[in-house]
């Protein structure tokens, strides 16, 4: 039998919470805040403690390390009301496993607690610490952006090189400034190359350095960027433009730790974390044998997978409220709120410039907007595709229950321009079971590609 603990101040949640996994056999306790729970903990040794992040007296981010101290076994679930990327991270570097946002879905709960089980059972493990404060500016409180916020939480203490992907505009450098500024000292440097933007000869003296002298302008030393970031993080954006030759080098410095500046004999070593990030599919030019599959799996020991704003459309009640603060800091004006009819014009666009597009539209909008409101007509350059209808009258006959259960499924999505959380409400499921039905396509697709 499994033990249960419920750490939260609210009694109503906390008593649903026992009742429910009692009825799943599961051994439950309950406390009311952070110290009454420490004190259960030290008797009662849960397998998983469900925690809320605020509460009365001390918060659950300030209870895990006391819970990790008691029973360093367990698996820790954070429960909150509040969708923030910094509790997000903070919790999970904190040592916790999970985090789940209220109003809870308790199918999500459920999932969660058999995984903290699964793994509790066979790979116990320690949780790490986390620096005081942070300097995030990501926003998105929708389902794959609050997956990048655990995943930037696990992963910034280490040094594993991480590959962000997603499409242009999509805010690749800023989740790798987010990474950075969780897992580095405010004072270690983050520098940024586009692979893309200099010619071979010079992104190689770019990333290097080189010696006076070495080739025709070398007019005097230049540190490279590997050099100057030192202790720190590079980041290679574009990464699969880069040329052989090049790929080769960077394939000696990730393997050796050390690269020598052009015209010099002398090898530097680096310590540099390197980061990347590419809006192509890496794996088919591996196949095109235009990028290096040893340097491929070098650099991405860890993928940060970005959607398109497109298919996160509920992070548009984020982004805008915050793009808006950006432009009247930049412009010197005081546009505050969004008519309805221009939101709805907003939400229907499918931004193929994603989140870029989406700020230079508001910023253009907030410098010629004449008030305090942004209305419809100052997007009426923005081209609304029509939607497709529900019904659709393709022959059904000689599919199978899954793919006719997935074909409704993606039509529901794409009418609502792939707001998961409108599409859950139409087809009366839950978040849990529509992440099911779209990965087990997804594995079905992988498998017919073999």
């Amino acid at each position: 039998m499994s033990k249960l603990l419920i750490v939260d101040d609210d009694h109503g949640i906390s008593r649903t919470l026992q009742l429910h996994f009692q009825s799943m056999s599961h051994q439950v306790e309950v406390a009311n805040c952070v110290d009454d729970g420490v004190e259960l903990a030290r008797n009662f040794q849960p397998d998983v403690i469900i925690l809320d992040i605020r509460m009365e007296g001390k918060s659950g981010l300030e209870g895990i390390p006391e819970f990790k101290q008691c029973c360093k076994d367990c698996r820790i679930i954070m429960i909150t009301a509040f969708h923030d990327m910094d509790s997000t991270i903070a919790a999970m570097q904190q040592g916790a496993d999970e985090y789940i946002h209220k109003p809870i879905d308790i199918d999500e709960l459920d999932d969660a607690v058999n995984t903290a089980l699964e793994y509790q059972a066979t790979n116990a493990q320690e949780g790490i610490s986390i620096p005081d404060t942070f300097g995030h500016s990501m926003v998105g409180s929708s389902h794959a952006m609050k997956e990048i916020y655990k995943t930037i939480g696990r992963v910034a203490l280490t040094n594993a090189s991480i590959m962000i992907t997603g499409e242009s505009g999509t805010g690749k450098e800023m989740v790798a400034r987010a990474i950075h500024n969780a897992g580095r000292p405010k004072t270690a440097p983050f520098v940024a190359i586009n692979c893309a933007a200099l010619v071979e000869n010079l992104l190689e003296s770019e990333m290097f350095g080189h010696k006076k002298g070495a080739f025709t302008g070398a007019l005097s030393d230049q540190v490279g960027k590997f050099e100057l970031a030192s202790d720190g993080t590079l980041f290679l954006d574009e990464v699969g433009e880069l040329a052989p030759q090049i790929q080769a080098k960077l394939l000696r410095v990730l393997q050796e730790k050390e690269f020598t500046p052009l015209g010099s004999k002398i090898p530097h070593t680096s310590s540099a974390r390197i980061i990347s990030a590419t809006n192509v599919n890496l794996e088919q030019a591996i196949v095109d044998k235009a990028f290096r599959e040893d340097l491929f799996y070098r650099l991405q020991v860890v993928q940060v997978h970005i959607p398109p704003l497109r298919e996160r459309k509920e992070d548009l009640e984020d982004l805008i409220p915050a793009l808006l603060s950006r432009a009247n800091k930049e412009l010197g004006t005081q546009v505050s709120k969004v008519s309805l009819d221009a939101m709805k014009k907003l939400c229907d666009y499918h931004w193929p410039g994603n989140v870029r597009e989406l700020e230079n539209t508001l910023t253009k909008a907030v410098a010629l907007c004449p008030g305090d409101t942004l209305t419809a007509e100052l997007f009426d350059s923005l081209r609304i595709e029509e939607k497709e209808p529900l019904n659709s009258n393709a022959d059904a006959s000689n599919l199978s229950l899954q793919d006719i259960e997935y074909n409704h499924v993606n039509s529901v999505l794409k009418n609502v321009d792939g707001h998961k959380g409108k599409a859950c409400e139409i087809l009366k499921i839950s978040r849990p079971k529509l992440q099911r039905i779209l990965e087990r396509q997804d594995e079905i697709a992988q498998k017919t590609q073999i």
